[in-house]
């Protein structure tokens, strides 16, 4: 008989509602057991991803060429490396989420899409004008162009089927999978955000920082990493007007970001137009991880990959470098350990993109593209219900409906997405309201308790309930209120109506402290002249030797 998953005990006692409580108690046994059920999962996970081993300390992983890698893969794995040469160049490709099919635009017009693993075309247009990115909606049977005047969105076979004109002269695109939203960067410094399900433009950012040609995303919270010409690099989301985290990365313009998608969004690289290359933590933004410094000066792009490869593009080769070194703090300007290098005579190198589920790095260049072989770079297994390089037909359209109807809500885009479901914490302050035994935290009482325990309530003109008139009786609500009344028109009464702001101010605190112990007086008075002056007088030891009253 299997064994069940453990359940994680968990205590919601300080929830008064029951039926909250066990929703509550459920959520987090399905969580504990999913948790459970998943490491046990791990042992199906079979295939590891493996990198290039030297046999003698002298060598060098750095110094093995393609060809040599070529010769000693697989075949499978040798159909990677592939050079394409086009004239319509510089080139930027992209892939889609199961790493199957590859789309890309070449500056001058040449658009194209393709099934990569077997050479079938879906589509190709020459559109005659300035392109600047390119990438694929939901999956490889839309895709949007960012032309040189708006964003316009083909279907596979390059027939277009809408121009948002909303989206002015863009420069990036950018489209988050689990919330339908195509987000893109334009000249004319706004971020915009269009949700494809329904075609609504959702919101558009002015980022005050002028043209924005650097542009990606973080996988693990959809936030949108920007780069700017004055060296700052700002984060976004769709309900924020104002940047979530605004960074001064480098002394020079940004040309490239990256997030690195296998530590959960926690490392992002950075690229400037100084020459050098820097690492963010992203949960402290207390300083560069790691910064080291290019030869070249020229335009320089990153990417990251699956398993947390590196590959900066820059003057005439590319160089990739994996983890751990590049996630070690150094505190001295000096490269971390190189893993590969592949020179590339083609300049500008205008793009670098890794297969997802595969060892394959795709860069851009003004002669076309190539593809070259990183052993190690990606991931080895694939979730068949997330993003499945084999699905069919039907298996799309499934998955597609799947989508929209698991569709994430724009609000929940933030920096910290563990948040959803969470609870608040309790209050460490508490306070016993009147009538009432038990503890009530200070943030579930309402303003009136928490001013007047604060000291802040404005009482002045609050009459008790358990005020008496002058025969010792009672007062009623009809006489309360008609006192109430009197002296309105008086001329320290309305000023300190008027003083009834949330600003204090010393003239009518002290005032308000006046009329207070005036109040105080009088009723002391009233309780002496009731009971003769001797039951207001505290009691004292030496009563004892008092003489009665004859």
């Amino acid at each position: 008989m299997a064994k069940r998953p453990p359940v994680a005990e968990s205590s919601y006692s300080h929830i008064a509602s029951k039926k909250l409580r066990t929703e509550l108690n459920r959520h987090t046994a399905q969580a504990s057991r999913a948790k459970a059920l998943q490491e046990d999962a791990e042992l199906l996970l079979t295939n590891e991803g493996g990198k290039i081993e030297v046999e003698g300390e002298m060598e060098r992983t750095w110094r093995v060429e393609q060809d040599e890698i070529v010769q000693g893969a697989g075949q499978e794995a040798a159909r990677g490396r592939r050079e394409w040469k086009l004239d319509g160049g510089p080139y930027r490709s992209r892939y889609t989420r199961n790493g199957r099919h590859l789309a890309i635009v070449g500056r001058t017009g040449h658009v194209a899409t393709f099934d990569w693993m077997v050479g079938t075309l879906h589509s190709e247009l020459q559109l005659q004008e300035t392109c600047r990115d390119i990438t694929f909606l939901h999956d490889q049977s839309h895709y949007a162009v960012a032309q040189k005047k708006y964003v316009f969105i083909y279907d596979r076979d390059g027939v277009e089927l809408h121009c948002l004109k909303s989206h002015l002269e863009p420069t990036r695109l950018e489209f988050l999978p689990y919330h339908w939203l195509l987000a893109s960067a334009s000249n004319s410094g706004y971020l915009k955000y269009q949700d494809t399900s329904t075609g609504q433009l959702l919101v558009e950012h002015r980022t005050k920082l002028g043209a924005c040609t650097t542009m990606t995303q973080n996988l693990h919270n959809a936030v949108i990493h920007l780069g700017h010409q004055n060296g700052c690099v700002t984060l976004w989301t769709p309900n924020l007007p104002h940047p979530a985290v605004q960074l001064l990365a480098h002394v020079g313009p940004v040309l490239s970001v990256g997030v690195d998608p296998s530590q959960g969004g926690r490392y992002m690289a950075t690229a400037g137009r100084d020459g050098t290359v820097r690492i963010w933590d992203c949960r402290n933004w207390k300083g560069a991880v790691r910064d080291w410094t290019l030869r070249s000066g020229s335009d320089v792009e990153l990417e990251w990959s699956a398993k947390g490869a590196l590959a900066v593009a820059s003057g005439g080769g590319v160089n990739i470098y994996t983890r751990p070194s590049i996630h070690t703090p150094m505190h001295i300007n000096t490269p971390p350990p190189l893993y590969l290098t592949h020179p590339i005579p083609n300049r500008p190198l205008t793009s670098v993109r890794f297969a997802p589920f595969q060892d394959i790095l795709t860069i851009g260049h003004a002669a076309g593209l190539s593809s070259i072989i990183v052993p190690g770079a990606g991931e080895p297994n694939f979730d068949s219900s997330e993003a499945d390089p084999f699905e069919n037909k039907k298996a799309r359209r499934e998955k597609e409906v799947k989508a929209l109807l698991d569709k994430i809500q724009p609000d929940l885009i933030t920096l910290d997405p563990e948040f959803v479901g969470s609870l608040a914490p309790l209050s460490k302050l508490k306070a016993t309201t009147t009538g009432k035994s038990t503890d009530i935290p200070f943030a579930r009482l309402s303003r009136l308790e928490r001013l007047k325990i604060s000291g802040k309530a404005d009482e002045t003109e609050e009459s008790s309930e358990n005020e008496l008139d002058d025969n010792g009786k009672k007062i009623s609500r009809e006489e309360r209120e008609r006192r109430r009344q009197r002296g309105k028109g008086k001329s320290l009464k309305r000023y300190l109506r008027k003083q009834r702001k949330n600003v204090i101010d010393p003239a009518a605190v002290t005032i308000r402290k006046k009329l207070e112990k005036q109040r105080e007086e009088k009723l002391r008075a009233r309780m002496e002249a009731k009971s003769g002056g001797e039951e207001s007088r505290k009691a004292s030891a030496l009563d004892r030797f008092r003489r009665a009253p004859s």
